[in-house]
């Protein structure tokens, strides 16, 4: 049996995906258990309102031979993927809600795939700044330097803002802007 693998990228949110996306955040060892119900809460939104929901996806899944470990799903494995979704504040601000790589996945240059699509999805909304907030502890400096390689820079610090200790920080990363096309647009872009 051959350990081929071959990943697949999609934007198209399926019912699988609830547990999956749990199973790949919870893979990090990385987020607090009410985080996980988060995560697969944003995926749920998107299935019961679509874009209305405001949240956007790209999954990166392997798709793997039958002896292979499988998802949800029983034929592909999710390995990775990012959350996003334009501010309601002001929709050429983009959020990066998630972005998690399964842990066996780490350091395969995945999560740096998964960044740039979302990056040109947003660019292709017609933003101008993604935002990404994650935690100030030990344990999330190999996140910040992620964040750091790929061009972010910390734009804000809010002490012991999830707990004592354990500070947010939002990270910034303008986007080369270009007028949306017609169709792209979750929102009306700003002058």
């Amino acid at each position: 049996m051959s350990d081929t693998l071959q990943l697949t990228f999609r934007e198209q949110v399926r019912p699988e995906d609830c547990a999956d996306v749990r199973a790949v955040v919870a893979s990090t060892g990385f987020f607090y258990p009410e985080e996980l119900d988060i995560a697969e809460e944003l995926v749920r939104e998107r299935l019961e309102k679509g874009p209305a929901s405001g949240y956007y996806f790209i999954f990166a899944d392997a798709e793997v031979d039958a002896g292979a470990e499988k998802s949800a799903s029983g034929t592909d494995r999710l390995l990775g993927y990012a959350c996003y979704g334009p501010s309601d504040a002001d929709p050429t601000l983009i959020d990066l809600y998630w972005i998690a790589v399964r842990q066996s996945s780490r350091g395969s240059g995945l999560g740096a795939e998964i960044l740039r699509r979302t990056e040109q999805r947003a660019r292709d909304m017609g933003g101008r700044l993604l935002v990404a907030e994650t935690s100030g502890r030990e344990l999330y400096a190999p996140t910040r330097r992620f964040y750091e390689r790929h061009g972010f820079f910390e734009a804000e610090r809010v002490k012991d803002f999830y707990r004592p200790g354990d500070d947010k920080v939002v990270y910034h990363k303008r986007l080369e802007y270009k007028e949306p096309s017609v169709g792209n647009v979750p929102h009306p872009p700003h002058p």
